[in-house]
């Protein structure tokens, strides 16, 4: 493995964010499970961490690749949401992102939403960048 993969390699491990929300009744829609929206939100809050973890640098979404909802996630459950990068180019990378849920009540635990998330890095004039320094 050349340094730069060493790097890059190193640096995706990282950059894996988890964070732990509870569903709740302002984050449900009428069939009391979360809203997609919430849900959307939530990812791509993850996976832009995950990105900058990576290259700490000013980043943009520019796109949401595939957003798989396998099934519903109900009011009352726990999610964690798992962002990794997969994908490393000059100017941009791509954030995997994977929700699971939990019941409080149960150790349970069952993959509902998968997502990819796009970004680029941009300078002060919101111009590609390359994400990597090496």
């Amino acid at each position: 493995m050349s340094p730069r993969e060493q790097e890059i390699q190193r640096r995706i491990e990282l950059s894996e964010t988890r964070v732990t929300k509870a569903v709740f009744p302002p984050t449900t829609n009428h069939h009391n499970t979360l809203f997609g929206g919430t849900a959307l939100a939530w990812m791509d809050e993850v996976s832009f961490i995950a990105a900058t973890r990576f290259c700490r640098l000013p980043l943009v979404t520019v796109s949401s690749d595939r957003i798989d909802f396998n099934h519903a996630i109900p009011a009352g459950s726990i999610v964690e949401l798992i962002g990794r990068v997969i994908k490393v180019g000059n100017t941009s990378l791509k954030v995997a992102v994977e929700v699971f849920v939990e019941s409080m009540s149960s150790d349970v635990r069952e993959r509902a939403i998968t997502g990819v998330f796009s970004f680029v890095a941009i300078d002060e004039q919101n111009k590609p960048i390359p994400v990597l320094k090496l």
